[in-house]
């Protein structure tokens, strides 16, 4: 088994056109020179700016697959995409922890997809409180977090998750992201000199999967997301179509 490179594990979505989900994190962990591991939990039809269906990967499987990795690699650090539900959410939790208890773990909650095609069942987020204190980060977007704070899922004040709401769909403060960590809030600005960024499909992915590594590699977690957003830029300045080039 190679050691050079820490082990990271996308748990997430198929997408077809490479731009969001499985492919799209395994891309990145390339990038980021850490050996990436992948489970599916839903096929998708899906171009860079539409998805047309989905089917759900029975959670037993995914599990299974979990589990037969995890027990072969020492996994450091685990990238969770679209999900079905809590529940699906809270089995692939415990699968997780019983095998790499050490392991972070970066949650990145796929509500809805830009041409509005809904993927979590929203009925079931006030059963996400169970589960947040197992989870180190969620990556919701703005409009995701707008969402989640509705259904006051994070009043809890014992709460130990962290949260990085991402602002690219802010109308102010464009592409400002917030690290909400315990008591602290911490703005990570985008790069002033960067160029034009252009719209991405599965830049939330991207980012996600990109501090994942860098969790992988040893690095704190606001160093991570630091880091992520680095990589991030960089994806979004690089073409000006909705599939973006890693590199």
């Amino acid at each position: 088994m190679q050691t050079e490179r820490p082990f990271v594990m996308t748990i997430a979505g198929f997408d077809p056109s490479g731009g969001a989900g499985i492919l799209a994190d395994c891309k990145t962990f390339e990038q980021l020179k850490v050996q990436g591991l992948g489970v599916c939990t839903a096929m998708t039809i899906q171009t860079d700016s539409q998805c047309l269906s989905l089917e759900w990967q029975p959670l037993d499987k995914v599990t299974s697959a979990i589990s037969i990795l995890m027990e072969k690699y020492p996994v450091r650090a685990v990238k969770i995409g679209v999900v079905k539900d809590s529940e699906f959410l809270h089995e692939i939790m415990k699968t997780v922890k019983l095998h790499a208890p050490e392991a972070k773990i970066i949650w990145d909650p796929v509500l809805k997809s830009t041409s509005e095609f809904t993927f979590f069942d929203l009925n079931t987020i006030p059963d996400l409180k169970n589960v947040l204190n197992e989870i180190d980060l969620i990556t919701p977007n703005y409009n995701e977090y707008k969402v989640l704070q509705d259904k006051h899922l994070f009043d809890d004040p014992e709460n130990s998750c962290a949260v990085l709401i991402k602002g690219g769909h802010r109308k102010d403060l464009l592409g400002t992201d917030i690290l909400k960590q315990e008591d602290r809030k911490i703005a990570i600005y985008p790069n002033e000199t960067a160029l034009t960024y252009h719209p991405k499909h599965g830049s939330g992915c991207v980012l996600s999967s990109a501090i994942a590594a860098h969790l992988a590699k040893g690095e704190h977690l606001e160093t991570a997301c630091r880091k992520g957003k680095e990589y991030i830029e960089k994806f979004l300045v690089g073409t000006p179509g909705l599939l973006g080039f890693h590199s």
